[in-house]
């Protein structure tokens, strides 16, 4: 228990950066906190705050063990939990996070069945493009594009997205519709400043020939939200998920531009902490978020874009985006 209690006065330590305040906190006094700390530096055998008269910091070896501090406590305040709430019945904190995009463009709709479906889980929701440090962020799963290369991640492979090029019928009447791949380069196009391929479109076309075109961006932003908003104003041609840009074609907004070339398709990941066991909400939220995205057309299968039928559902997408990493 000495070592439960080290532990818990260690991490509110850090959290707050005062000793006085953790012991406010905890209902503690700020010389017993202190005397904590030290107990556990002498058994440690290293510092682990830099101490100022105003506030405290973890040293390099104090972030590295307040790491694995969390995880302890972490776990065994799971272990109360599960005491007094049954695993059928859900609840808790359950922390996502997800593309700025993807989050409103797809997980959105989810993310309210699910809490409808389990509503003593408080849902703790982080939409961003920039890829988020997963471990210290404290999220119990996040929702990534792409090639993942983080050892540090359990990663679960939820399908595979198609990307389609579009643009309003208004830019195209005015610039011309694109019939080769290479037009694309007399396009203003709308560029996502975390696609991997930069200033390069990549292509496969029909036959399976490959182009690659370098474009001339008009706008460059960090975040599909605004590229999104950019493209439905018709200020260039843009890359987004079909499943998103679909119903928007079929209202006429949009129009697929070089329809027989298609973009790479994204691969959808859901990753987890790999220092942390995976709680039954977790398993539960990615399952049904597989389920979700295969019921509303998603999902193509893995050897090409056409292969799996895709139906977007009918939801209002006037003002979503489109994810373009």
């Amino acid at each position: 228990m000495d070592r439960l209690t080290e532990l818990t006065s260690f991490i509110r330590a850090s959290e707050t950066g005062s000793f006085s305040a953790a012991a406010r906190e905890l209902g503690l006094s700020q010389p017993a906190i202190s005397q904590q700390i030290r107990a556990l530096e002498k058994r440690l055998g290293v510092r682990l705050f830099d101490r100022t008269t105003r506030y405290v910091s973890p040293t390099e070896a104090g972030r590295r063990y307040l790491e694995r501090a969390r995880d302890i406590v972490e776990r065994l305040d799971e272990a109360d939990r599960s005491v007094g709430c049954l695993e059928s019945k859900m609840c808790g904190r359950l922390a996502v996070g997800a593309p700025a995009s993807f989050g409103a463009g797809v997980l959105g709709n989810y993310l309210i069945e699910f809490k409808r479906a389990y509503p003593e889980l408080i849902l703790d929701v982080a939409l961003t493009d920039s890829f988020v440090d997963v471990i210290a962020e404290r999220l119990d799963v996040v929702i990534r594009m792409g090639t993942i290369d983080d050892d540090r991640l359990i990663v679960r492979k939820l399908g595979v997205m198609e990307r389609r090029l579009a643009a309003t019928p208004d830019y195209l009447d005015r610039r011309g519709r694109p019939r080769r791949p290479e037009d694309l380069s007399d396009h203003d196009y709308l560029h996502y400043a975390h696609i991997t391929t930069r200033d390069i479109v990549p292509l496969t076309g029909p036959g399976g020939e490959k182009a690659e075109v370098r474009i001339r961006p008009t706008m460059r932003s960090n975040t599909s939200l605004l590229n999104h908003q950019a493209l439905l104003s018709g200020l260039g041609i843009g890359l987004g998920h079909k499943v998103i840009l679909d119903p928007l074609v079929a209202q006429e907004r949009l129009e697929y531009v070089l329809p027989d070339w298609h973009y790479a398709p994204h691969h959808v990941h859901a990753v987890y902490p790999s220092n942390r066991f995976i709680p039954l909400k977790v398993r539960r939220f990615v399952d049904g978020l597989t389920e979700h995205l295969a019921a509303m057309g998603a999902l193509i299968s893995d050897a090409g874009p056409g292969l799996v039928a895709t139906q977007a559902r009918d939801f209002s997408l006037t003002d979503l985006p489109l994810s373009a990493a």
